[in-house]
């Protein structure tokens, strides 16, 4: 089942987050306003079935730039919404809000990390939580050469640490330079977006074995992978895979199973085309993959994904054309990948 929302409040949307509030019931957001990076762009939230969601209300805003909302799930009634504040995306900042009673309401705008200025917490995609409790949030910096790491929490989500850093060995980067000729009109992305090199934006899984591991966007035409050997404290450096990548958001789920589901944009070009949006599957830990679908084709971006898993479905929202929010209900019974309903 594929629906659009319906509702949309700004002229333009983008970079969504999913969470299951029950058995019935979605909450979703994102950042929406004039233009990515203007500083009247809102996180907004929306309540849903999947089938009809509610009128989108504020979440955040300010005169700042507002970016990149995530979901999190505590316990069954607390759920964390994080989200980047700044004009400036190598300096932004990193804000959420709790809820205590399941998403019906949020509290006050706290800071994660006070005094950080880059981001800490997750800068795109959802955090996971180990076999142990403890809880990865995956995080990246935009400052020149751009890097990958993971926030580490401990006690909830109380107090975070950050990892070592993970990055491309031996690519290089001049301040200043401008890493794509293409016309903003051609992405409609923030121009400060255009400047950096590297890997951002991962998003994780941990193994059968205890092992962590994530992929990233990249500039260099491929995801990239690392791997942790200790719950994400350590890393080894980033290395391609075999999938392509435009320098856009990805997102992964692991289900009970053991496989992983990943949407992505297979166009491997430095800021290439965010069409067509596609969903891949892997059964050995994310070696190999296999195509199952496209989500969007044509003219238009089809981006930055957000994927859930629950039970026998895939829940998949990202961004359509700017101007929408695409929502997917997938059925992924064991060799009955391809079902949508």
């Amino acid at each position: 089942m594929k629906k659009i929302m319906t509702v949309n409040p700004s002229k333009m949307c983008h970079a969504s987050t999913i969470l299951k509030r029950n058995d019935h019931e979605f909450l979703t957001a994102w950042f929406g306003g004039s233009a990515e990076g203007a500083g009247d762009t809102a996180i907004w939230l929306a309540k849903g079935d999947g089938k009809h969601f509610e009128e989108p209300k504020i979440a955040a805003s300010s005169d700042e730039s507002h970016w990149n909302p995530v979901l999190f799930r505590l316990n069954n009634e607390k759920i964390l919404l994080f989200y980047k504040v700044g004009n400036e995306i190598r300096t932004w900042r990193t804000m959420y809000r709790i809820s205590e009673d399941n998403g019906e309401t949020f509290g006050k705008e706290r800071e994660l990390v006070p005094g950080d200025k880059g981001g800490r917490g997750p800068v795109r995609n959802k955090p996971i939580r180990l076999k142990s409790g403890r809880i990865l949030a995956p995080a990246s910096t935009e400052q020149g050469i751009w890097k990958a790491f993971a926030d580490i929490s401990d006690d909830d989500g109380i107090t975070w640490r950050k990892s070592m850093e993970v990055a491309i060995n031996g690519i290089c980067y001049t301040k200043g330079e401008r890493m794509s000729d293409r016309s903003e009109g051609s992405i409609p992305v923030s121009e400060q977006s255009f400047y950096g090199r590297g890997v951002i934006q991962p998003t994780l899984w941990e193994d059968n074995r205890g092992r962590v591991h994530m992929l990233m966007r990249s500039t260099e035409g491929k995801i990239y992978r690392s791997d942790s050997e200790d719950g994400g404290e350590s890393w080894c450096a980033a290395y391609p895979t075999n999938l392509p990548n435009n320098n856009s958001g990805i997102d992964l789920v692991k289900t009970e199973d053991g496989r992983l589901f990943l949407v992505y944009n297979p166009v491997g070009v430095n800021w290439g085309e965010r069409t067509p949006i596609s969903l891949s599957v892997s059964s050995d830990n994310g070696i190999t993959w296999k195509k199952l679908m496209d989500l969007s084709t044509g003219e238009g971006e089809f981006s930055y994904p957000a994927i859930i898993c629950d039970n026998d479905f895939l829940y998949i929202t990202y961004t359509y054309k700017r101007q929408n929010i695409a929502f997917w209900k997938i059925d992924i019974r064991k060799g009955d990948d391809k079902n949508g309903e």
